[in-house]
């Protein structure tokens, strides 16, 4: 899988691409079944850059964030479909909680939150800021959720 890099590794990459006059989006996520507004996020994020990195959830902090029973897909899996999509350029499989370290190492154009977010309440705002990272808030309104589908399956199938 091309696009999956370490994030080490793939700090030396956005350095020369910036060095090149190319912008970087950063976009994460757990990514854990994918949806439309997966789609309309992600494609938003691009828009925004010439590059977009994509951050995905390791599964031991998806199930930190999410709870037991998640994710419903392993690491390896979301990062090969995440990788089909023609918008996302890179994906680092991250660790912790929140991506303040990845965008420490990574340092991006941009750092793109989804629409639930205001640029108040991005809880890497303080590190962006710090390091001159804009953000963006990007994609439609938050009308999707894995958790909803989930539901709707459980719903329908029980």
């Amino acid at each position: 899988m091309g696009k999956l890099k370490k994030r080490d590794l793939l700090a030396k990459t956005i350095t020369a691409l910036k060095k090149k006059g190319k912008t970087v989006s950063f976009a994460n996520g757990c990514f854990d079944i994918m949806h439309v507004g997966h789609v309309r996020f992600l494609e938003a994020a691009k828009a925004k850059a010439d590059v977009l990195v994509l951050g995905l959830n390791s599964d031991s902090s998806v199930r930190k964030l999410k709870g037991k029973g998640r994710p419903l897909v392993n690491q390896d899996e979301r990062a090969e479909i995440l990788s089909a999509f023609s918008c996302v350029d890179y994906i680092v499989i991250f660790n912790e909680l929140t991506v303040d370290k990845t965008l420490e190492v990574l340092r991006p154009t941009y750092h793109c939150k989804g629409t639930d977010y205001t640029a108040d309440t991005v809880p890497e705002k303080d590190i962006a800021k710090k390091l001159g990272i804009k953000i963006a808030i990007v994609g439609d309104p938050k009308d999707h959720s894995t958790k909803d589908i989930i539901k709707n399956i459980v719903e329908k199938y029980n």
